[in-house]
């Protein structure tokens, strides 16, 4: 009896040290995987201006009357990202509270301008319903062509000098993001820094 005991306590710690392993295993294999997973950026379209040349300039009214610049470099040293959305456009809605976040977290640098077309009182109800009042928001159909905007929600980020440093869709905060990612690296995108980060690891 008492040997049988301990067969079974033997058996039983050999399978506890083999979960062990297989978890640890497991964790590692996570770890790399994680590694080789690119992160999410924000897809560029062909069309448009070149990231890394002078963005269009406009001269526009918002919704409240005011005037403002877009595009050019900024007389007091800020970078604007100019976000086109609709009413009608769901993802757009889903990142409005992403965007609040970004005005405050950002603001100490950071513009954020939104910009959309079509009928102007639709368009004040959909400020009202959505309370962006804290947002410059302009109606402009030049605006969108100027930057080649064919699906929203798109972004474009304009440095202090009037140039722009990324552009592209953005379903997500990641995607936000990874516009102010790929202009502190001074890239177009983050898939461009990846490609530059994977080549240089393949030289070596």
């Amino acid at each position: 009896m008492e040997q049988a005991l301990f067969v079974s306590n033997l058996v039983l710690w050999a399978v506890v040290i083999a979960l062990a392993v297989t978890v640890i295993a497991l964790t590692r294999q996570i770890g790399i995987l994680y590694e080789r997973v690119a992160p999410a950026g924000a897809l560029m379209m062909g069309q448009g201006p070149k990231v890394g040349e002078l963005a269009p300039s406009f001269e526009l009214e918002d919704l409240r009357g005011k005037r403002l610049r877009i595009g050019g470099a900024s007389p007091v040293g800020r970078s604007t990202l100019v976000f086109f959305l609709s009413p009608t456009c769901p993802v757009c809605n889903t990142l409005i509270p992403v965007l609040r976040s970004l005005r405050r977290d950002e603001g100490a640098w950071l513009d954020i301008v939104l910009a959309s077309d079509g009928d102007e009182e639709r368009q004040r109800q959909f400020v009202a319903d959505k309370d962006l009042g804290e947002f410059a928001y302009v109606l402009s159909t030049q605006l969108g062509m100027g930057f080649q905007v064919s699906k929203l929600p798109y972004a474009v980020l304009i440095d202090e000098h009037g140039v722009m440093r990324a552009r592209g869709l953005t379903n997500s905060r990641e995607h936000l993001e990874s516009l102010f990612e790929a202009k502190e690296r001074g890239v177009a995108s983050i898939q461009e820094y990846l490609s530059q980060r994977n080549g240089h690891q393949g030289a070596a």
